[in-house]
């Protein structure tokens, strides 16, 4: 785990650089909000709706990113107007929370804005009840919230907006059987039994902090498909809420709210957030539980019994989750991961074809998009069969198919950057063996991809060595052949279990 994030590759120090960024912006949100004279309570508010707008907002364009970052006070500020007028009206305030709940996953069928959106609102609810905040305080809140989305977009978008050095990332559609629209219905299905389960067991632990437990089934359903997914997430959120409250009575109790240094292991936190996410939901989660405890210790309501009750309450917040993923409309991690894994062969064959096309002569083929969408896919890949590949998976022989199938779809890319490599290089080889080799591999992934087929995948001889281009396809060629193991398992014995 450690290894995981301080070890991963950070390509163009882009991690570091979000991280650097969020610190920045929410600094200066929490330092305007406290010259415009609010309270403690409005400065904390600030501070996290900016740590929200720097951290759900991923448009693949500054210009969507802009877009949605303006949007976020329109569906923030009417859920925290509702928060706050329902504080004295418990029944209300809960069947809203669980509408919100409902409502804020199913909106993720409009793609990275509307999950922008929907997490934004319900953290606003969430946020309102960490604060118990009551009707007389929604103007000052309101006007930290407007603040610090203001502070947040002028660091984002004018202060340091790396991202137009860059090429935006592709959008990666899901795969035909498990598309958007589908698994939102299912999910933000789910996400209501599940929150509306934590929110009456976690009110019969606690009716002061229950909302932790309905924050926790709401997030293990964040970025995940399958109920495989869904289950390795909250493991992992009980594992980073273990460490972070170890850590806080190491660290956030003793300091009892003292204002520099928990300023200071605030702006840290911040930083390990957003420099983990992408790498370790474990890590990330251990800095959310230290921020979470440093905050309650400068409102001066930590205390060693409410780090107990949080542990307590985010544990069911992740059994509610487990539950609502196994009763109700499950999504199998079968389907999901079968349908990634073809999803990216066939990208893997239109890669091919567009190098083997330059490589022909065509100036039009361009190999490089279909690239890094590759990338993008063989990361759904990863993420699709996190569940086998786990540390506590009993089913040690899908365990081994499944790292096997990564390995070699690593294999895949590797070759396609080769061979794509080699074709940016205008003195490179139009060999006629090209077409013989791309027509192989097309051969090979439909052979792969086709559930019913048998179709065995021939290799050729392998090239000589001064033949770069035939080399990377001849690899491509064999990666994809012994992929054939670990994918045509007998039918009892799927890739991975129902």
């Amino acid at each position: 785990m450690l290894k995981r994030v301080f070890v991963a590759p950070d390509p163009g120090r882009a991690r570091l650089r979000f991280a650097a960024r969020a610190v920045l912006g929410i600094g200066l949100a929490v330092v305007v909000c406290g010259l415009a004279g609010h309270s403690l309570v409005g400065v904390v508010t600030g501070g996290l709706a900016a740590l929200l707008a720097l951290f759900t907002v991923t448009d693949a364009t500054v210009r969507g990113q802009a877009v949605t970052t303006a949007l976020l006070p329109v569906a923030g500020l009417p859920v925290l107007a509702a928060a706050a007028e329902l504080h004295d009206h418990p029944v209300a305030r809960d069947l809203t929370f669980l509408t919100v709940v409902g409502v804020g996953v199913y909106v993720r069928r409009w793609g990275p804005r509307g999950h922008s959106l929907g997490v934004f609102a319900f953290m606003t609810f969430f946020i309102a009840q960490f604060l118990q905040a009551t009707p007389g305080q929604l103007p000052e809140l309101s006007a930290a919230v407007l603040l610090s989305v203001l502070c947040a977009a002028a660091v984002r978008f004018g202060l340091w907006c790396y991202e137009r050095r860059t090429p935006p990332a592709p959008a990666v559609a899901p795969p035909d059987g498990i598309g958007l629209a589908r698994t939102t219905t299912r999910q933000a299905i789910q996400a209501t039994a599940g929150a509306g389960f934590a929110l009456v067991v976690g009110q019969l632990v606690s009716a002061e902090r229950w909302y932790w437990a309905v924050g926790a089934t709401w997030w293990i359903f964040v970025n995940t498909t399958s109920r495989g997914e869904t289950l390795v997430r909250g493991f992992r959120r009980l594992l980073g809420t273990v460490l972070g409250i170890g850590l806080g009575l190491l660290v956030a109790v003793p300091l009892d709210g003292a204002a520099v240094p928990s300023a200071v292991l605030v702006a840290a936190c911040v930083f390990g957030i957003f420099y983990t996410a992408a790498v370790s939901y474990t890590w990330m989660m251990l800095c959310v539980t230290l921020l979470a405890e440093l905050l309650y210790g400068l409102l001066d309501l930590l205390q060693p019994a409410l780090l107990a009750l949080r542990l307590a309450e985010t544990g069911i917040g992740a059994l509610g989750a487990v539950l609502a993923v196994l009763l109700v409309l499950p999504v199998t991690t079968h389907t999901v991961n079968n349908a990634w894994i073809q999803h990216a062969l066939r990208c893997v064959h239109a890669c091919t074809a567009e190098a083997a096309a330059r490589l022909a002569g065509d100036s039009a083929a361009d190999p490089s998009p279909r690239v890094a969408e590759l990338e993008q896919l063989l990361g759904r890949v990863r993420l699709a069969l996190a569940p086998l590949v786990h540390p506590l998976n009993p089913m040690r022989d899908r365990k081994r198919r499944a790292r096997q199938v990564i390995a070699l779809l690593d294999d895949c890319a590797r070759e396609i950057r080769g061979l794509v490599a080699v074709a940016a290089d205008p003195e490179a080889s139009h060999d006629v063996r090209l077409t013989a080799a791309c027509w192989r591999v097309q051969a090979a992934v439909e052979a792969l991809t086709d559930g019913t087929s048998e179709q065995a995948v021939t290799l050729a001889p392998e090239p000589p060595a001064t033949e770069p281009a035939l080399a990377h396809l001849h690899g491509l060629e064999r990666a994809l052949a012994e992929l054939a193991t670990p994918l045509r398992t007998p039918p009892g014995s799927p890739l991975v279990g129902a």
